[in-house]
C-alpha cells in the first residue's frame, strides 16, 4: 500500500527566538544538518519505494519559501495553504480530503522534529502500516529518556513492544508527576506523529468531533488551486474550531493504537532540547557559527553573524542573531514564549522578522534606519519582478551594485547596470526587475514620513500577493 507523507509546517517556533520568528520559523532553519528542517522531513523517507509524494499544509505567508525549499531538494507535493492556524485537526483533514479517493495511508508528521536514526523510526513505521491498514489510527510512542514535563504521555493496554492498544493519553504532567511515569516504565512520550488510512481518520473525526469535520470538508471544497498551491478560502475555514488530532480524535476513538519507536527523536521544542540533540565537545558544549569559548560546560552558543566570546559559564544558552541576543540559563529555555510575548505586546518587529526578510523574488535586509529614513540591500533572483506598486508616504532612491535592473518609473522604463541610480518619488507607480542571470543587487534608500512594510499599494503582482 502506498505510503502519502503529511507534513505539517505552520507553526511559528517561539521558543527558539532569536533564530527562530514567526516570518522565518524553525521548520524553515537549518539546526542540526545541512538542510532546514523541514528539508530533512521530506526527505527522510523519499527514497523508499513505497513511499508517494507528500503534502504539505502550511501557513499561507510562508508558501513561497516552503516551495523554494521542496525544490532545493527536489521534492514535488502538494501544499496545502492555510488562511489562518486551526491546530493539527483541522490541518490533517484537509491533506486527507486531498488524497481520500485513493485511500492511502496517511503519515503525519510536524516539519520541525528531528530524528536521528530513520531507518529505526522506519521498522516502527512499518508495524504501525499493518495497524492502519486494519483501520486502527497509530500513534508513535517514544521511549522516555527523562522526566519530561514539556511532553504528552501515553499508556498503552498491554506494554507489547510491537504496539498495543492505548489505554490513556495523559496531559503534559508537572515534575513529580512526570518522574512518575518515567520509573513506572509504562508510559511513552506522545511524538505528534501518526499513520492511519485517509477514510478511517475522516470517518473518526466525523463521528468524535463533527463540527471540525464539517467545517473542514466545507472550507476544503471550495479550494482554489492558485499557482502551485491549494488556497483555502479564509471565511470559512476561520469557522472551523482549533483543536489537536489528540483531543480531537485519539483521545475519543476505540480505534487508537501506539507503537513505540526509539529513533533519537526530538520536537525541538526549546533551546534546552536543540542542545540535547547537537553533536557537542568533550565539555559538553555545543558550538557554531563565530564563536571563541573559554572554560564552558554544558553550554549552547549560536553565533550567526558576528564574533561571540563566552568565558567562563555552565549550563548558559547564548545566540546571537543581527538584530538581537539571547542569555538564558538551560534549565529556563521555556521561559523564551514569555520574552517574545513581551516583545509583541511592546509590538517590536524583533518579534517577528530578522534584518533579512525573504520574499519570492529574492530577499532584502535592513541595514540602517532612523525616524524618516532607512536603508536596505535589496537582493532580486535572475528572472524575478517585484510587483508595481507605489507607496503613499516615502520615497525611494536605488542605486545598483551588482547585475542589471529594469525598472519602471511612472510612464518611463529605464536599464540600470552597476553604479548607476534612479529616484522614485512618492506615490509614483513603479516596478523593479531583474532581466540578468546573476542576482541583481542594490542599494534602496527610502525617506518620508512613514517606513512600515504595509506602506504599498500593488496593482500587479506575479506571484499573487494581492490575495493576501
Amino acid at each position: 500500500m502506498n505510503i502519502i507523507p503529511v507534513v505539517i509546517a505552520g507553526g511559528s517556533g517561539t521558543r527558539l527566538w532569536p533564530l527562530s520568528r514567526s516570518a522565518f520559523p524553525k521548520q524553515l532553519i537549518s539546526l542540526t544538518a545541512g538542510g532546514s528542517m523541514l528539508q530533512e522531513t521530506v526527505t527522510r523517507f523519499a527514497a523508499m519505494e513505497s513511499v508517494g509524494d507528500p503534502v504539505v499544509v502550511c501557513n499561507h505567508e510562508h508558501r513561497f519559501m516552503i516551495a523554494e525549499q521542496l525544490q532545493e531538494v527536489g521534492i514535488k507535493g502538494r501544499i496545502i495553504l492555510e488562511p489562518c492556524g486551526r491546530n493539527t485537526a483541522p490541518a490533517v483533514a484537509l491533506a486527507a480530503l486531498e488524497v481520500v479517493d485513493d485511500d492511502p495511508v496517511l503519515l503525519v508528521m510536524p516539519a520541525d522534529h528531528v530524528i536521528t536514526r530513520p531507518e529505526d523510526f522506519w521498522v516502527g513505521a512499518l508495524r504501525a502500516m499493518r495497524a492502519a491498514e486494519d483501520g486502527f489510527l497509530v500513534t508513535f510512542g517514544i521511549k522516555p529518556s527523562s522526566p519530561e514535563t514539556g511532553y504528552g504521555y501515553i499508556k498503552m493496554k498491554d506494554g507489547a513492544a510491537g504496539g498495543g492498544e492505548v489505554a490513556a493519553f495523559v496531559e503534559k504532567p508537572d515534575l513529580d508527576r512526570a518522574r512518575e511515569y518515567v520509573d513506572s516504565g509504562e508510559y511513552l512520550w506522545n511524538s505528534g506523529m501518526f499513520m492511519f488510512r485517509a477514510k478511517a481518520f475522516l470517518e473518526q473525526l466525523a463521528g468524535n468531533s463533527p463540527e471540525i469535520y464539517e467545517k473542514s470538508r466545507a472550507a476544503y471544497e471550495k479550494r482554489e488551486n492558485d499557482l502551485d498551491f491549494i488556497r483555502i478560502p479564509a471565511d470559512d475555514f476561520s469557522r472551523c474550531p482549533a483543536d489537536s488530532i489528540d483531543y480531537a480524535v485519539m483521545e475519543k476513538t476505540k480505534k487508537a493504537w501506539c507503537v513505540p519507536v526509539d529513533c533519537g527523536w526530538s520536537d525541538v521544542g526549546s533551546w534546552e532540547s536543540l542542545w540535547g540533540v547537537s553533536a557537542k565537545d568533550d565539555h559538553g558544549n555545543a558550538i557554531s557559527g563565530n564563536v571563541v569559548a573559554m572554560d564552558l560546560n554544558n553550554c549552547y552558543v549560536r553565533g550567526e553573524s558576528r564574533l561571540v566570546a563566552a568565558v567562563g559559564l555552565e549550563d548558559m544558552v547564548v545566540v546571537e542573531t543581527a538584530d538581537a541576543v539571547l542569555v538564558i540559563p538551560r534549565d529556563r529555555s521555556q521561559d523564551v514564549k514569555a520574552v517574545v510575548r513581551l516583545l509583541r505586546d511592546r509590538q517590536r518587529s524583533e518579534a517577528v522578522l530578522h534584518r533579512k526578510v525573504y520574499r519570492p523574488w529574492g530577499s532584502y535586509e535592513s541595514i540602517d534606519s532612523d525616524a524618516r529614513f532607512q536603508v536596505k540591500r535589496i537582493v532580486v533572483k535572475p528572472g524575478a519582478t517585484l510587483s508595481c506598486q507605489l507607496h503613499h508616504h516615502r520615497a525611494e532612491h536605488w542605486i545598483v551594485v551588482k547585475g542589471t535592473a529594469r525598472v519602471t518609473n511612472g510612464d518611463k522604463v529605464i536599464t540600470l547596470s552597476e553604479n548607476q541610480s534612479t529616484y522614485i518619488p512618492l506615490g509614483e507607480k513603479h516596478r523593479l526587475e531583474n532581466p540578468g542571470v546573476i542576482p541583481l543587487e542594490l542599494i534602496e534608500v527610502q525617506s518620508g514620513s512613514y517606513l512600515g512594510e504595509d506602506d504599498i499599494v500593488r496593482f500587479e503582482d506575479v506571484y499573487g500577493r494581492d490575495r493576501c
